[in-house]
Formats: structure tokens, C-alpha cells, sequence
């Protein structure tokens, strides 16, 4: 395909030989006005860019051409037809391989027209081998399903322990993979313990191995930490198990925080998307689980060595306190020996002071029970005694007397109210009308003028009561 040359502005239309505008031509058969090639080149250009704004399509690549400036040109055929693509400089330098004629390819691009020839074409921004596109196709969907159930979400993933005591390793046996994870474990965190689960990376048996390492990994007794899945580079198809679906949700379904360290930098796979934690390399994902012991050891260094200047300045202060105290504090047997004398003579004084005070107590009592006996109640308590059982008596007959006369009135009182009671009518068949006004009863309506029609009104009777709107 030949390199395109900037497209040419449309012919200008004829001028006037008077006025100078703009003159509109005429259809030799009617009215309507004649387009030129440019103008209808420029709106096919715009309707096909806009309906096929991105698409995928398979092929093979025929007339390969990549000039000087970096662009590529070739076309994609299939047995029936074929179409010129274009990939410039700026998107083919991501492309992992160069294409050549024949090659089976999936690209994705926007269809266009380039109208200085009218050539229809497509402008590549990505390509790649028709095997790997089928993964590709297949990753894109379940990457698009999954991130919008949210198991890409943010908010779902945890954060690493600062101080992990226990680490599973997922990977391979013997790989390099796994052999950076322990080299930089060792260094940086050679306390904490490793249980490694080996597995099949790849391949047919790559997807139950890893998903049983998976769930022994969580029913181990003494749990770990983290769980740490790693794996080499590879093509899309080598990393095909960890762009599966099942991986990915048993990834999301850990009750323990995973990393994840798959492919290379520029790798990126479903599982990387919904571990908790991704890593660029095996190394990265063992820096990021553990903390770095010679970091931790030189900080534990620093707070030894400030916790031990602190100590020293506050024994010194204290020193100093003890000794100006105890130059000022007086020696303890002589106060002692004055307050042993003074004990002495306070015991003995209380002592005689008791004995006096008890005497007179003794004194006083012997006179106050003579006194007692001399005016004794006991003779003048049963006369007191049989007036009141009397009084007792004549108050109990008052009392039932009183009873029944208010019985009497009662029953009469309420003989009288409930023949004049409002509930007696309800019961006999009527009803009250009210308009509901917040009350337990409304507002009564007394005439068939009291209410209009639309309004609500309230019917009680004896057992309930009925809303009911008024309609003329």
C-alpha cells in the first residue's frame, strides 16, 4: 500500500464574475446542487468514522510494508475480500512482534476513508497473533464482568500485615519465580516461616493445582498470613490459568490477604486484578509481604539507644532528689522514741478518764430506773385500752354504713347517666357523625347542611366506627 499524502481541501466553489460570492450549481437534469469529490469524500469519511468508531478483525496480513517515518502498511484479506490498514509509529512500537505476509492476525482499530484516493481502510492502534487474540477476546470479557460485579473494587482488598509470622508461596517447583521470593525472604525477614505449595503453572492440571493449593492454603491449623502466587513471564497464553475465572473468584474468596506476582511488568492478568495486592515481579511481591529486618533492627537500634538516655537522665534526676531529701530528713529512731512517750502518757490519761465516765454512767442509770418504777404507765394502760377497742367498733359500723348508703347512690347515679348516655343510643342502632379534626370523636354533625360533598366524615357506632366520604 502506498504511504497516503495529506488530503486536499475541497476544490473552492465558483466565484461570481460580478458579485464575487459563492454562485450554487445546478444539476444539469434538476434542481438539486452538485457536490464535488472532496465534499462527498469528507462525508463518507465522517459517516463511516462515526458508525464504526472501534472494531476487531481477523485476517492475514498480505503486502507488509513499515517505512522510514515508523508507520506500518499492509492489508488483511480472508478469502473473499480484503482491506488496507495503516498502524502508525506512535501504537506499533507497543507491539510485542512484527508482522510479515501471511501471518494470521486479530487487530483492533476505526474504519476511515482516506479521500485524497478514496481508499477505504483501517487504522490499527492494536495487533496480534490470531491465537493469542481469541485469549485476548476471552480476557477483556471476563476482565469486563468481573470489574463490574466490584471484585476490582478497592474497597474489597486488604491491607498486608506489618509483621507477618507465617508465608504461603504458591508456584512452581524449582522455578526461578520461587526462588526470589525465598532469596529476598531470607534477607529481608528470615524469622517468619515459609510453607510453599508446588504447582502446575500451566497446562491442563495448572487450574486444579492452583486452586487446591488455594484451599489448603486456607485450612492449614496455623494459617499464614499471607499467601504469595508467583509466576515467571510468558505469553498470553503461557498465563493463560491465571486469567480463568475459577482462580479468579477462589482469589477473591480468601479470608487471607494474597499477592500476586504474575508475568513480567507489563503482564497483567486476572488474578493480579483481584488479589489484594499486586506486584510487578516474584521479588517485589516477597518486599511487599515482609518487612525489611535490617530496617526494623536499625530502628530498634535507635529506640534502645534513645530509651537508654532517657533512663540514665531520669536515675541521675532522681539521684540528685534522693540526695537533697535525705540530707533534710531527720533521723527516724529519735521520732520514734517521742512518739513511743507520748503514746504512753495519752493511754494513761484515757484510761483514767474512762473509769470516771463509767462511774458517773452507773450512777445515773441506778437513779433512772428508780424513777421509772415510780411512774410506771402499766395501771393507767387498760382503761386507754378498752376505749379504744370501742372506739374500734363504733368506727367499723360507721364505716359499713357509710359503704352501703354510697353504693346506693352510685348504682342510682349510674342507672341515671347510662339512660342518658350517648353509647345506650349507639347501641340500640344509631350512629354519631363527625368530621375528623385530630380528636378521638370529630366534630359532630348536627345537620345534613354541616358537611359538602368530598368531604370525609366518621360514623361511630357502639363497636367501631366507619370512614365514609360524602358525595351529595
Amino acid at each position: 500500500m502506498s504511504r497516503p499524502s495529506p488530503q486536499r481541501q475541497a476544490s473552492p466553489q465558483r466565484q461570481s464574475p460580478l458579485l464575487g460570492a459563492p454562485q450554487r450549481q445546478r444539476s444539469p437534469v434538476g434542481g438539486d446542487r452538485v457536490r464535488t469529490v472532496s465534499q462527498v469524500a469528507a462525508a463518507a469519511r465522517l459517516l463511516v468514522e462515526e458508525r464504526f468508531r472501534l472494531v476487531w478483525i481477523g485476517g492475514e496480513v498480505s503486502n507488509f510494508r513499515a517505512y522510514p517515518s515508523g508507520h506500518w502498511y499492509f492489508s488483511l484479506k480472508d478469502d473473499r475480500a480484503q482491506l488496507r490498514c495503516v498502524m502508525f509509529a506512535s501504537r506499533n512500537r507497543f507491539v510485542r512482534f512484527r508482522p510479515k505476509d501471511g501471518l494470521s492476525v486479530v487487530l483492533r482499530g476505526r474504519l476511515s476513508i482516506y479521500e485524497a484516493r478514496g481508499d477505504f481502510q483501517v487504522i490499527v492502534d492494536h495487533v496480534e497473533p490470531a491465537g493469542e487474540g481469541a485469549l485476548r477476546a476471552a480476557f477483556e470479557e471476563l476482565k469486563a464482568a468481573l470489574a463490574a460485579q466490584g471484585l476490582f473494587a478497592a474497597e474489597r482488598k486488604r491491607p498486608l500485615p506489618a509483621y507477618p509470622r507465617h508465608l504461603a508461596v504458591i508456584s512452581s517447583r524449582d522455578s526461578a519465580a520461587l526462588g526470589d521470593v525465598l532469596t529476598v525472604v531470607r534477607r529481608r525477614f528470615p524469622c517468619v516461616r515459609v510453607t510453599c505449595f508446588y504447582v502446575a503453572v500451566q497446562g491442563f492440571e495448572a487450574e486444579g493445582q492452583i486452586l487446591g493449593a488455594l484451599d489448603r492454603a486456607e485450612r492449614m491449623r496455623h494459617a499464614p498470613d499471607v499467601v504469595i502466587v508467583a509466576r515467571g513471564g510468558g505469553s498470553l497464553e503461557d498465563l493463560a490459568a491465571f486469567n480463568l475465572e475459577s482462580v479468579a473468584r477462589r482469589i477473591a474468596a480468601m479470608t487471607i490477604p494474597v499477592v500476586s506476582a504474575v508475568g513480567h511488568e507489563t503482564d497483567v492478568t486476572i488474578a493480579d486484578l483481584v488479589a489484594d495486592q499486586r506486584a510487578a515481579t516474584p521479588s517485589a511481591a516477597a518486599e511487599l509481604a515482609t518487612p525489611d529486618g535490617a530496617e526494623l533492627l536499625a530502628r530498634l537500634q535507635r529506640i534502645k539507644g534513645a530509651m537508654t538516655t532517657r533512663m540514665l537522665a531520669h536515675l541521675r534526676v532522681q539521684e540528685r532528689l534522693l540526695t537533697t531529701t535525705s540530707r533534710r530528713l531527720a533521723h527516724p529512731g529519735r521520732t520514734l522514741e517521742q512518739r513511743m512517750l507520748r503514746t504512753d502518757e495519752l493511754g494513761q490519761r484515757l484510761h483514767v478518764a474512762m473509769q470516771a465516765a463509767l462511774r458517773r454512767a452507773e450512777a445515773t442509770l441506778a437513779q433512772q430506773r428508780r424513777l421509772l418504777a415510780q411512774a410506771g404507765p402499766a395501771h393507767r394502760l387498760e382503761p386507754a385500752r378498752q376505749r379504744i377497742d370501742s372506739a374500734k367498733k363504733r368506727l367499723r359500723q360507721a364505716v359499713h354504713a357509710s359503704g352501703t348508703s354510697a353504693q346506693a347512690k352510685l348504682s342510682e347515679s349510674a342507672r341515671a347517666l347510662n339512660a342518658v348516655s350517648p353509647l345506650a343510643t349507639l347501641e340500640r342502632g344509631y350512629a354519631i357523625v363527625a368530621k375528623p379534626d385530630g380528636s378521638r370523636w370529630g366534630r359532630p354533625v348536627v345537620s345534613a347542611t354541616g358537611a359538602t360533598a368530598g368531604e370525609s366524615i366518621v360514623a361511630h357506632f357502639s363497636d367501631g366506627s366507619l370512614r365514609a366520604k360524602v358525595e351529595r
